[in-house]
C-alpha cells in the first residue's frame, strides 16, 4: 500500500489536466538554485536515507491518480528524470502529452513526437557553469550536437532568468540558434521567501526589467523565443501580484513528489517555502495567458 502525504491544495475530486512528477531526487549534478534539497522541500533528506519508490509503484499511483483526476499530460522530473529511462519508457505512455525535464548531460532517448524534451541552461558558459557546474555548458551542446537527424522527440531549451545573468541572455539565444534546438522558453527565478542575493529580485518592479529584456528577444528572434507576450505582460505590475494571488495552477496542475515509499502534494511543485509574490514559473504564466487571466485591464 503506498503511502500518501495530501498537503497544499490537494483535492481528492478535483481535475487536474496536468501534472508534475518528481520521479527521483538523484542527480548527476548540484545546481546551486535547484529547489529538491533545499530547506521547506518535503523531499529534503539526505540521499543515503531516502529509498526510491520501485517502477510499479509509481506506474500504479500515476494510473490511478490519471483515473480519479482526469490527467491528461505530465511533466516529468528529478533530480535528472533521464536516470529512469525504462521508468520513463513506460510511463509516458500513461498520459496523451508528455515533457521531460532534463540538464541535458545525459544522452536523450527517442520517446516519439508526442514526448517533448525541455533542455536546462542558465546564460552563456561562463554563467551556466557558475550555477550548474564546471563543464556543463560544453556536456549539454555535445548531447545538442549528437542528436540523430531522425531524432523525432522534439527538443526545447529553458533558461532561468535570475538577476545574474539578465543581461547576457541573447548570447544563449545566439549560441543555441545553431544547435538542434528547435526553440526556447525563458522561465524566471523563484525565490524562497524573504530571500535576498544575487539571483533573487527584491520585488517584481525590479524585475520588470529582465521581463522587458525577454520581450526584447521575443521582438528580434521571432518562432525563437516562445514566451507569448501575454504572459510576458502578466509578469509586470501590477498584473504580476493579481495572477500570484490567484494562482492557475493550484487548480489545472497536481505536484507530486514520488519517493520514500510515498507520495506527497506539496504547497507547489517549487517546494513548501516559496515566495509567491515573486513568483517567476513559466507554467503559471503560461497558464494564466491561456486562461485570460488580466484580460479585462488589456481591454
Amino acid at each position: 500500500m503506498i503511502r500518501a502525504e495530501l498537503q497544499g491544495h490537494y483535492r481528492t475530486d478535483a481535475r487536474y489536466p496536468a501534472v508534475v512528477v518528481n520521479v527521483t531526487n538523484h542527480c548527476n549534478l548540484a545546481c546551486s538554485h535547484c529547489f529538491v534539497f533545499r530547506d521547506g522541500n518535503p523531499n529534503k533528506a539526505p540521499r543515503s536515507i531516502r529509498e526510491e519508490m520501485d517502477d510499479g509503484a509509481i506506474l500504479e499511483t500515476l494510473v490511478g491518480l490519471r483515473e480519479r483526476h482526469g490527467i491528461r499530460v505530465a511533466l516529468w522530473m528529478g533530480g535528472e528524470p533521464l536516470l529512469r529511462k525504462r521508468l520513463l519508457a513506460e510511463g509516458i505512455h500513461i498520459f496523451e502529452r508528455n515533457t521531460i525535464t532534463t540538464n541535458g548531460t545525459i544522452p536523450l532517448v527517442d520517446f516519439g513526437a508526442e514526448t517533448l524534451y525541455v533542455v536546462s541552461l542558465d546564460g552563456p558558459e561562463d554563467l551556466n557553469d557558475a550555477i550548474r557546474g564546471r563543464g556543463v555548458y560544453r556536456k549539454v551542446m555535445r548531447t545538442l550536437s549528437r542528436l540523430p537527424a531522425d531524432f523525432s522527440s522534439p527538443v526545447q531549451a529553458q533558461c532561468v532568468v535570475t538577476k545574474r545573468n539578465q543581461h547576457r541572455l541573447e548570447e544563449l539565444v545566439e549560441a543555441l540558434q545553431a544547435t538542434r534546438v528547435g526553440w526556447m522558453t525563458f522561465s524566471f527565478y523563484v525565490p524562497r521567501a524573504n530571500e535576498a542575493g544575487e539571483d533573487a529580485w527584491s520585488d517584481n518592479e525590479e524585475r520588470g526589467a529582465a521581463v522587458r529584456e525577454v520581450m526584447r528577444l521575443k521582438r528580434r528572434y521571432p518562432g525563437f523565443v516562445r514566451n507569448t507576450q501575454r504572459s510576458l505582460d502578466l509578469m509586470l505590475p501590477p498584473w504580476a501580484r493579481r495572477v500570484t494571488a490567484a494562482c492557475p495552477a493550484r487548480d489545472h496542475i497536481l505536484p507530486l513528489y514520488l519517493d520514500d515509499g510515498r507520495f506527497t502534494t506539496p504547497f507547489c511543485c517549487y517546494g513548501n517555502d516559496v515566495d509567491c509574490e515573486r513568483c517567476g514559473a513559466w507554467a503559471v504564466f503560461h497558464l494564466a495567458a491561456r486562461l485570460g487571466m488580466g484580460a479585462e485591464d488589456a481591454a
